[in-house]
């Protein structure tokens, strides 16, 4: 089968053509960008690209694709689209591809949740990899221990990082209610994407939507400590629960907890032991609540906690999470993906253990739709509260804008440390303010959900400079 996909170049959809290629069909695919890295791994996987939405494309085909699969990013009126839907051209969703044509087959074990989604699926799929079960995968990011973000897999077991994001401009459900899991991992639940869901409760919907595709025989393995997922649950669930937390009540939870690692309690028993190498990039405790999570899920399948542990020694982080970037002169610079406020939080906390009572700059971009709308602007300030300084970029104007005032928002922060918080809508000039700032052992962390112009690596530039 010839499958064309429009929107390839994303994470996601840039996963699926992998997966489609290695099953054995014709892969080809277009996008508005079509740029290193993504177009470097899919042009070695053999998959022809296009440069953007034409719809002349579809006459560079010697015959129409049999199948055209669409991606999120792909709204009406975007020319090619319009094209498809005016010639009556088959099309479908990439989580319904998936879902239909991979994972009906397969034992699905899906992770959901606000936070941590693509590194407790990254733990989990290195869990099952490391004790030879070679699963297929499909991960938000670059799990290090593995060379690509996306596999087929060559045995029953599927890992999947399962997003509430809606599936395309046809079809509003959550993609993950196409995954049918049957373990699912419901990490934690707070309100985002607010350019989709109006609210907490909708959010709740769709994930309770998610419960009810787990079969009986199947497993849920629960966040005990998130009130949100309490209300998820008790919406109805016809398949058990284990609930993890950090608290003795929960059937799975912590003890021990230090900076290289934990131990693992199952119903007030000590089953396994978790240290972190030292170059795992792992940190924090939240670090900790996802690996106890991957191994409650690991022990559905009969990877025992020991088993699963002995494979998280070997865990390195994916790319983009708490990643050192570079030292000069003696400053640290990380890359984290973190844009929510309780992910900037918790990805500082984690830092902060790491390096005690080291300065710790904090350069913030906050350009996620939810972000930008502002609709979690009140909770940034105390979300940064651990950092020693923060510098923040907000684009003035253009498709990333903020819709608000940086300044006004951050000045909490300056109420008794004057400058401790600047904002900036020009990045040259954020960029000589932090290297103004940086002193020998200093950590500067790097935090958006986008390239950030190359920020991380214009300030080591700048760094080199520096006496």
């Amino acid at each position: 089968m010839h499958i064309h996909i429009l929107g390839i170049c994303g994470t996601f959809m840039g996963g699926i053509a992998a997966i489609a290629r290695q099953a054995g069909h014709r892969v080809t695919g277009c996008d508005a960008n079509v740029y290193p890295p993504m177009s470097t791994q899919l042009e070695a996987q053999g998959i022809e690209l296009i440069e953007g939405y034409s719809p002349d494309q579809l006459l560079q085909f010697e015959t129409m694709p049999d199948l055209f699969v669409i991606g999120n990013v792909v709204s009406r009126g975007n020319p090619l689209m319009e094209a498809i839907l005016n010639q009556g051209l088959p099309y479908t969703s990439g989580p319904q591809w998936l879902g239909e044509q991979v994972l009906f087959s397969r034992h699905v074990l899906a992770v959901a949740g606000t936070h941590g989604k693509t590194t407790t699926a990254a733990m989990l799929a290195w869990i099952l990899e490391f004790n030879g079960y070679k699963p297929g995968y499909l991960i938000g990011g670059v799990p290090l221990n593995f060379t690509v973000s996306a596999r087929l897999g060559e045995g029953k077991y599927f890992v999947i990082e399962a997003d509430e994001y809606d599936t395309a401009f046809f079809d509003k459900r959550s993609k993950f209610v196409h995954y049918r899991p049957r373990t699912a991992l419901l990490n934690n639940l707070e309100f985002d994407h607010a350019d989709i869901f109006a609210d907490l409760a909708a959010i709740e919907t769709q994930f309770h939507h998610l419960v009810r595709t787990v079969p009986s025989d199947g497993l849920l393995v629960v966040n005990g400590e998130e009130p949100a997922l309490a209300t998820v649950i008790s919406r109805g669930a016809w398949t058990p629960v284990e609930r993890f937390g950090q608290e003795a009540k929960n059937k799975w939870s912590l003890a021990s907890q230090a900076a290289d690692g934990f131990i693992a309690i199952k119903g007030g028993k000590e089953v396994a032991t978790v240290t972190w190498a030292p170059d795992s990039g792992v940190m924090g405790r939240h670090n900790q609540l996802n690996a106890l999570a991957a191994i409650a899920s690991a022990n559905h399948i009969g990877i025992s906690p020991t088993d699963a542990a002995r494979a998280l020694a070997e865990f390195k982080n994916v790319k983009r999470r708490l990643e050192t970037i570079g030292i000069t002169n003696g400053i640290t610079v990380y890359d984290d993906f973190a844009h929510h406020p309780t992910a900037i939080t918790t990805t500082l906390d984690g830092l902060r253990r790491r390096v005690a009572a080291a300065r710790i700059l904090a350069v913030l971009e906050p350009r996620s739709n939810t972000m930008k709308l502002g609709v979690m602007k009140a909770q940034l300030p105390n979300s940064l509260q651990v950092a020693d300084k923060v510098f923040a970029f907000g684009a003035s104007s253009g498709k990333e804008a903020l819709g608000w005032d940086l300044n006004e928002v951050l000045s909490p922060l300056n109420a008794k440390e004057l400058d401790r918080a600047k904002a900036f809508d020009d990045l040259d000039a954020l960029i000589i303010a932090v290297t103004k700032e940086a002193k020998f052992g200093d950590h500067i962390l790097v935090m958006s959900n986008g390239g950030f112009g190359g920020v991380h690596q214009k300030i080591l530039k700048a760094l080199e400079g520096k006496k």
